[in-house]
């Protein structure tokens, strides 16, 4: 079979602050990586909108109503709602597609049409909690993810793995007590946003965190997830692996301080499409999260997706 990548021009429609990282060119640079022959077996759909159902499944109504409310018009500039976290014309509709592109990955995974999925669409959502916006993210589609895949396939255990180099406390506080999900999570800290320590395990235990240091290399990131991550996942034995695949521990981002650089995600996926082979048949579904630096960005995803194709294969 093979591995599908979901993406959408919306996401170029999401504009940012002069100067914020989480800006245009990151998803050009992933389309211009992915553009490269090496890539030309891959099944490449659009994005849809996710519906407010959709999204209901993980963020409460007031929020998302609330998120249409203040959506600018095309002459008002952006609304700002909290210091890093922006919205523009264009951001609910790449907000929307970002949660309808990992929603369709999951119905293709699911249905046995392809093997794994990646998708790229922006902006990013493992900091947003059921009711609010926070650190660039606006709709948590991970966790949206694996809620669909539990109410629409039947999907009994999920398992979602975030190796992005902020922790993901959206991902954690939507399922903190909730035993039939697994939270794992390597990051930097301390960092934005502050969570994500080893003793925050969850009412059900099922939240694995793996912080690292300012100045931890590949090394580290392997330890954490060969001693920490890894056998939890595999005693998870979830049926779907979802993977929020953020590239800021890369050690040329300019938002962290960690040392990994291509071959390290390029060895993660590989361990973490073992353990979907194993417990779930193969049923990947990555969703990009950070990266600010565009040669690293680009380099860390063109390693990624080169991994879920292989696996595939």
């Amino acid at each position: 079979m093979a591995t599908l990548l979901v993406s959408h021009p919306a996401s170029t429609r999401h504009e940012a602050p002069r100067g914020h990282p989480e800006r245009v060119e990151r998803i050009l640079a992933v389309e211009r990586a992915l553009a490269d022959p090496a890539f030309d077996k891959l099944v490449r759909r659009e994005a849809p909108k996710a519906t407010s159902l959709d999204l209901e499944r993980c963020h409460t109504a007031a929020y998302i109503a609330r998120l249409h409310a203040l959506s600018p018009h095309d002459d008002e500039g952006l609304v700002a709602l909290d210091p890093d976290t922006s919205m523009s014309t264009g951001t609910l509709e790449a907000a929307l597609r970002g949660v309808g592109g990992a929603l369709l990955a999951v119905d293709e995974v699911m249905a046995g049409h392809v093997d794994n999925a990646f998708v790229a669409t922006r902006p990013p959502g493992h900091h947003a909690e059921p009711s609010t916006a926070m650190g660039f993210c606006f709709f948590n589609q991970a966790a949206i993810a694996a809620r669909h895949a539990q109410a629409r396939h039947g999907v009994g255990r999920v398992a979602i793995m975030d190796f992005d180099v902020h922790h993901g406390n959206g991902t954690q506080a939507i399922f903190w007590s909730d035993p039939s999900v697994l939270y794992a999570s390597t990051h930097e800290m301390p960092l934005y946003p502050g969570t994500g320590g080893r003793d925050e395990t969850g009412e059900a235990g099922t939240i694995v965190n793996a912080p690292l240091r300012a100045g931890d290399d590949g090394a580290a990131f392997r330890a954490a997830m060969e001693t920490l991550v890894l056998p939890r996942l595999r005693s998870f034995s979830p049926d779907l692996l979802i993977v929020s695949a953020g590239f800021d521990a890369h050690r040329l981002d300019p938002l962290a301080n960690l040392n990994l650089v291509e071959a390290d995600f390029a060895w993660a996926t590989e361990r973490l499409a073992e353990v979907a082979e194993a417990t779930a048949g193969g049923r990947l579904v990555a969703v990009l999260e950070g990266g600010y630096d565009l040669e690293a960005l680009a380099g860390s995803v063109a390693r990624h997706v080169g991994a879920l194709m292989a696996a595939g294969a």
